[in-house]
């Protein structure tokens, strides 16, 4: 599903114009990504949660090559999906 599949999702199931699903999903999108950078989790009830996790620097391997490089640390979001969302799907 797209972004734009979403907000015609969204725009249906609320009742509500395309531009105004759109503004939502944006503002939605925006909160997120606030909250983690800030370094905190956003847990949504049904789906999951979303939270912030530190990666190490670590040493990998180019498969063209198979030359060692350096993979630098880096700070990933992860997401970790509800129990009523794994059941949903199996």
């Amino acid at each position: 599903m797209s972004k734009k599949d979403l907000i015609d999702a969204v725009a249906e199931a609320a009742d509500i114009t395309k531009d105004k699903a759109n503004t939502a999903i944006d503002a939605l999108t925006a909160a997120i990504v606030k909250s983690l950078k800030a370094g905190g989790e956003v847990t949504l009830a049904p789906l999951g949660k979303f939270k912030v996790s530190k990666r190490e620097a670590r040493q990998g391997r180019n498969p063209s090559t198979g030359e060692t490089v350096e993979i630098k640390a880096a700070t990933v979001a992860k997401f970790q999906p509800s129990k009523a969302l794994k059941d949903a799907l199996n």
